[in-house]
């Protein structure tokens, strides 16, 4: 028992090995288990009860649980009031309890970039958003890039959909696929194993993509043309670093904005126009001094799921 208060375990939600956003994770307790932490990695897969899965972590007696992504809030919530000795870490999360602490890069920063560049670059006037689980940090990121874009250019038009589904590729490439039929030749995509199928659908439908939490314009430079970076893994080293430290701020959200260029930005591929830098550049320096917040919600209108 000595030996796992010691150590921390980190919780990744989603099929083992997939993801940009959960690769960002392992980046993350990598750097951290490079300062001398001890960290167990372990993968809550589909079907698996995700509150369960906490619970049983908990048994062991870790010193620290931390929960990766904003789907780590509602079984942290359900779990920890059980185990008040427990500490637990929720990154891109926002339950705070006496035992919870939270670490969020600011997406929503980057994302409103996002939309600003969507809105500036698109030539059809329309560009889309999809994301797979309805969690807040997906739609705050959501509600940031429709601000982006109106902010731009109002005359510009929204598709937007949430999924369900973070790693299905076979339904990303059918969200997608509808979304370029309805006109869109420009994506902001926030989502993780189900890449593959929107960059496909992408791909065919000659749709420009903007990605989220690694730089993507490296990896598939053919189809992004930018990438709104979120280092989630970064959340997991400071953490990690705050725990040791006993330093963990309990009942608190630690959040890291566009101050932090290394880990929160937009980046953009090169063919991106010099008028649409332009306009990202102006309203980077906004959102830095203050005078500028993205709107926290969106209440314009849905698609429907495409039929399969």
């Amino acid at each position: 028992m000595k030996a796992a208060a010691a150590s921390a375990a980190l919780v990744l939600f989603g099929p083992r090995g997939h993801g940009g956003f959960n690769q960002a994770g392992l980046a993350g307790a990598e750097r951290a288990r490079a300062l001398g932490a001890a960290i167990d990695v372990h993968w809550c897969e589909p079907p698996a009860d995700r509150a369960d899965f906490l619970r049983e972590l908990a048994r062991r007696g870790y010193g620290l649980i931390v929960a990766h992504g904003g789907q780590g809030d509602a079984p942290v919530a359900a779990v920890a009031h059980e185990f008040p000795a427990q500490s637990f870490a929720i990154t891109q999360g926002h339950f705070l309890a006496p035992n919870v602490a939270c670490y969020e890069v600011l997406q929503e920063h980057s994302a409103f970039l996002a939309g600003v560049l969507a809105a500036a670059t698109t030539r059809t006037g329309v560009v889309a958003h999809m994301s797979g689980e309805r969690v807040l940090p997906g739609l705050k990121g959501r509600a940031a890039f429709a601000d982006g874009v109106q902010q731009q250019d109002p005359a510009v038009r929204l598709l937007t959909l949430f999924c369900g589904n973070q790693h299905d590729e076979a339904l990303a490439y059918r969200v997608v696929s509808a979304q370029a039929d309805a006109g869109a030749d420009l994506l902001f995509a926030m989502i993780d194993g189900g890449r593959p199928g929107a960059i496909r659908a992408c791909r065919e439908r000659g749709v420009q993509q903007i990605g989220n939490v690694l730089d993507w314009t490296e990896r598939e430079p053919d189809v992004f043309i930018a990438s709104a970076l979120a280092d989630s893994g970064y959340c997991i080293e400071l953490a990690v670093q705050d725990w040791l430290a006993d330093r963990l701020c309990c009942g608190a959200v630690r959040a890291i904005g566009l101050e932090a260029p290394a880990q929160v930005g937009l980046a953009v591929a090169p063919r991106a126009s010099a008028a649409a830098l332009a306009r990202v550049e102006h309203f980077r320096l906004a959102l830095l001094s203050g005078g500028l917040q993205p709107r926290a919600s969106y209440d314009g209108p849905e698609m429907s799921l495409p039929a399969a």
